[in-house]
This record gives C-alpha cells, structure tokens and sequence, in this order.
C-alpha cells in the first residue's frame, strides 16, 4: 500500500485536502473552533499518510474526529483512542500503544476505590490493592518517563497517607501501610528527578528516608540513600554522591542481592569519575560488572533494581569515557547500552539513542550522529521527561555548531519535532 491509498489519504482527498497546505489550513480553522491549542506541520502530515501513521496526540485526535466526522480509528490510526479505557498488564506490550493517563488511572482507580469506601477498618486487601497501583506507576514510568506520571503519583501518596491518619487498623496493618508511604514518597522523587524538577524530588527523598528511619526499614534506606547519590552526581555534587553510594553500600551488604550491590557500585563508579578519578572509577564499574553476572548466585534484587542490567552498565561506561573527553572510546559503549536496552523501557532507549547521538557528533562521526539524532524521534512519541528533553537539547545545540548537509537537515527535523510537541502540549513546557 502506498501513501495515496491508506484510509487517511483517501480521506483527504475526498474532502480536497490531499494537499499539505489545504490540509494545514482546515486543521488550523477545526482547531481554532474548538478551542484545541494545537498545530501541525508538513511532516506531521506526511506522517500520517503513510501506512504505518503514529497515532495523534489527544488534542490533534479530538480535532481529527472534528475534521472527519468519522473516529480516527476508522481513518488508519493505531488505537485507543484517548480516554479509552484500556486492559492493564504486567507491562506495556511493545508494539502496542495505549494512552498513559487512561492506562494508570485504570491502574490506580481499584486501589481508590477499595482503600477509600465507606469502611473504616483497613485489611491486607486494602494494602494489596494500593500497592498494585504503586507497581503501576513503576510500569507506567518505566514505559514513558516522569512528566505525566508524577501527578498521579502524588495523588496515590496522598490517598494512602488519608487510610494511614483516617483507617483503622492493627499495628501491623499499620507498618505496611507507612512503608507504602515511604516507598511512594521515594518514587514520587524518582518521578520529579526525572522530570527535572530536583528541588521537589529532594523534598520528597526527604521524606522517605525519613520514614526509612522511622520504621527501620533498612531496604527502604538503602534505596533512598541511592537515589539521593544517583541525584548528587547529577547536580555536580560528586563528593556527595560518593558518600551517600557508600553509605547505601554498607547497608545493602547483608542483603547478599549481587544486582543491588552491582547497582550501587556503579553510582559510586560515576561519582568517582566525576571526581576526576578515572582509575578508580573504571576499577569500580569492573566490580559492578562482576556481580551482576553473579545474579543467579545471590538473593534476587529488588522490583525497583529490575532495570540494572548489561544496559544500564555499558551506558555507565560510555559516560565514564564521555567525561574524560574520550569520545570516540564512549560510542561503542553507547551503541552497546542501546542495543541491549529492553523495549519496555521506552524512557531510557529515548535517553541512550539521544546519548549516542550526542557521543558521536563529539566524536566526529557527523554523519551517523545525524541519522541516530533523527532516529531518536520515534523513541520521543510517549516519552515525557525533562532528564531526556535536556539531552536533544545539548544534541541540537551540538548539531547546530556543524557546519556539514547531514548535520544541518537532522537538526531542522529535531527543531520542527520540538516546536511541534511544543505546541501539542508536549513535554516542551
């Protein structure tokens, strides 16, 4: 099939907008009508004639309907179509996309409804179901990144924070329900480091560790501390994210996981080459790598340690190398990370092929850095997280300082891409 056959196009031409400009014109005009603050560009409707369209965002979807009269299901998009009430899995299936707000709240609207009834009195069914939303938002996050999620993700703490001071239940019932309190507060963080907001995450880190300490809870500590050191590296504060990873470090030895302490060891190996100490950085990232292969050895890591792996550690390898300034020696570690990145976590594959496109352009290698820069936007379409939009911001500023034909037509792409979601209510806010 052609694009001149595919619903959409037909579509079009029967309503005489087979062409770009006609088209542009009545989507402006449908969108002005109803109030929808959302453009358009050539490339987006290209896009869309093609027999594999990605599906619109929610505002351009509800202005499609406008425009047509019919859904846009029935003119070739992949569905559901906003606000659809869609089936919640252990994980996003690849391949199949599904709107983020409609997948959490599903997610989330059991555990609303069972903790917050007419009952005061709180079981083990209530901790079940809220503790299924908080899996929820691991997955949701994992899939899309923080921007949309960190909302919900506040309003399900607060909801377990309202059965904590409101319900009434044994002491043990009790200690549950705080832990979830203090696990959610870690990941409301996560969500807010994510998306670039590092005073809030802080905030919230805070309280964490302080529930951590409240109830003891050494794995709840553990984590906490190695996140706040994962955090101070971020922010150019590589002394302290040492002493918070080895801080984690020591309290996570009695849990004999490998992958745990795999994982610290690599925050403290990116601490270490922030500091300037290359060979020990180097010496700790081989360490990390040696117990992460002992995985089958030990206790299993975790749920919120799933992510380490193979990927996550060539990744740590090629920033080590982008810090000491040897980029050319960080790309095969880029190229590695990806390729071994799983799809279901659509967030991080963003932020490894923007990391590869950014590596190979300070390694000279213009032309492919250009491919994998233009590459990087099929990643982007679901993804929502200020840690990424600031990576293809330091891609576009280096491409714009490259003089050469590939260089200058990805970063026209990218800056259309951008202006686009911009305008669509993206990320770009």
């Amino acid at each position: 099939m052609d694009d001149a056959e595919t619903p959409f196009a037909r579509e079009c031409a029967a309503r005489g907008w087979d062409r770009p400009a006609a088209f542009l014109r009545a989507f402006e005009t449908t969108a002005d009508l109803m109030g929808e603050p959302v453009a358009v560009t050539d490339r987006q409707f290209r896009r869309w004639r093609r027999p594999d369209p990605p599906r619109p965002r929610p505002r351009a979807w509800r202005v499609l309907h406008a425009m047509f009269g019919i859904n846009p299901l029935n003119l070739g998009f992949p569905g559901p179509a906003p606000d659809a009430t869609v089936e919640v899995s252990p994980g996003p299936t690849e391949g199949v996309p599904m709107d983020r707000r409609a997948f959490v709240t599903d997610s989330l609207g059991a555990a609303a409804g069972i903790a917050l009834g007419s009952s005061d009195a709180v079981g083990t069914a209530h901790i079940v179901e809220l503790r299924e939303g908080l899996h929820s938002l691991y997955t949701l996050d994992d899939a899309y990144g923080g921007g949309d999620v960190r909302s919900l993700a506040v309003r399900h703490l607060r909801r377990v924070r309202r059965v904590v001071n409101t319900g009434t239940y044994p002491e043990t019932i009790g200690r549950q329900l705080q832990l979830l309190a203090g696990e959610t507060a870690e990941h409301c963080a996560w969500l807010y480091y994510d998306a670039d907001e590092q005073d809030t995450a802080r905030r919230y880190w805070g309280e964490a560790l302080t529930t951590a300490t409240m109830l003891r809870d050494v794995s709840l500590e553990v984590l906490v501390l190695a996140s706040l050191s994962m955090q101070a590296s971020f922010e150019g504060r590589p002394r302290d994210g040492y002493d918070l990873a080895r801080a984690a470090h020591e309290r996570a030895v009695s849990f004999g996981s490998p992958v745990l302490l795999s994982l610290i060891s690599a925050r403290e190996a990116r601490a270490l080459a922030l500091l300037g100490d290359q060979s020990s950085a180097r010496k700790q990232l081989a360490t990390s790598m040696r117990m992460v292969d002992r995985n089958h050895r030990g206790r299993p890591a975790p749920e919120w340690a799933a992510f380490h792996g193979h990927a996550e550690l060539d990744y740590a390898h090629g920033l080590l190398y982008t810090d000491a300034g040897h980029h050319r020696g960080a790309v095969p570690f880029l190229r590695a990370a990806l390729a071994h990145q799983d799809r279901t976590y659509g967030r991080n594959r963003a932020l490894y092929r923007l990391t590869l496109a950014r590596g190979l352009v300070q390694a000279g290698e213009v032309d492919e850095a250009a491919a994998e820069a233009v590459g990087s936007l099929e990643h982007l379409e679901e993804v929502e997280s200020g840690r990424v939009t600031r990576r293809l911001a330091e891609v576009r500023q280096l491409l714009n300082g490259v003089d050469a034909a590939p260089a200058r037509e990805a970063l026209e792409e990218l800056t259309e891409y951008t202006t686009q979601r911009n305008g669509d209510g993206g990320w770009l806010r």
